[in-house]
């Protein structure tokens, strides 16, 4: 049976994470895409998730490891939550719903933020109810949705496999 290590799985992970950061980026300066709010946030979700389980495969079958790869798993979920929640928006009839409130949110607020500071990877000018390119028939916010579900699947996989074993005895 084919086995994986669990510091790959973390590397894996690390790299993936990273990668789907990067690869928003490009994609948005070489097809001139309107990131929104919430397309910057699972940008950055990303990253945080690469570099944590970078931290993890560091960490591997140590207790600070297994600590960082809990993390990995909060924010893929987290990720995975936003992502949903604008795929739900994208669903929605036209004009029927926006993301934006009369008081930035504090996602916004930290979006604005960035985009203030690094305008080329943090402006959001975009909405997030505009589902844009689709690929395969499904929103790039779609895509981000399979993509954290994966990573929290990996996460759990490589955190069952570093949780500490007691010996288990059954009580009748």
């Amino acid at each position: 049976m084919f086995s994986i290590s669990t510091r790959a799985l973390w590397l894996t992970l690390a790299l993936g994470g990273c990668g789907v950061a990067f690869f928003s980026i490009l994609l948005t300066t070489w097809l001139r895409l309107d990131p929104c709010h919430l397309c910057i946030a699972q940008r950055l979700f990303y990253l945080l998730l690469g570099l944590t389980a970078g931290i993890a495969a560091l960490g591997a079958k140590r207790l600070w490891g297994w600590i960082s790869g809990v993390l990995v798993l909060i924010i893929a979920l987290a990720g995975a939550a936003m992502a949903a929640y604008q795929s739900w928006l994208q669903l929605q009839p036209p004009g029927s719903i926006s993301c934006l409130a009369s008081r930035p949110g504090l996602i916004e607020q930290g979006i604005e933020w960035l985009g203030e500071r690094w305008p080329a990877l943090f402006l959001a000018t975009g909405f997030c109810e505009d589902p844009g390119m689709r690929l395969l028939g499904l929103t790039l916010a779609n895509w981000a949705l399979a993509g954290f579900m994966l990573c929290a699947a990996l996460a759990l996989l490589a955190l069952w496999r570093d949780a500490p074993r007691t010996s288990r005895t059954t009580v009748l």
